[in-house]
């Protein structure tokens, strides 16, 4: 799964559009480097978004779609 997918999708982020933006200026990062939207996500991998003076990190534990919006937080774990 796309990362700005799977950002949207486990609704750490709300939209894939703003998600895609994040990418792009370099504000996540996936295994500590900096990754782009179109990173194909794993299992294990552990997600890092900064959002201004914050840093979140979340470990990937399913990639599984279609998801219902009350079985999201199933899809990572905060750190």
């Amino acid at each position: 799964m796309r990362l700005d997918n799977y950002l949207k999708v486990s609704r750490l982020i709300k939209r894939r559009t703003i998600a895609n933006e994040a990418c792009d200026t370099g504000r996540i990062s996936v295994n500590g480097k900096v990754q782009k939207a179109s990173y194909d996500v794993k299992i294990g991998d552990v997600i890092g978004i900064r959002f201004g003076e914050k840093q979140v990190e979340a470990k990937v534990l399913s990639t599984k779609e279609p998801i219902r919006k009350d079985e999201a937080e199933e899809l990572f774990e905060y750190l």
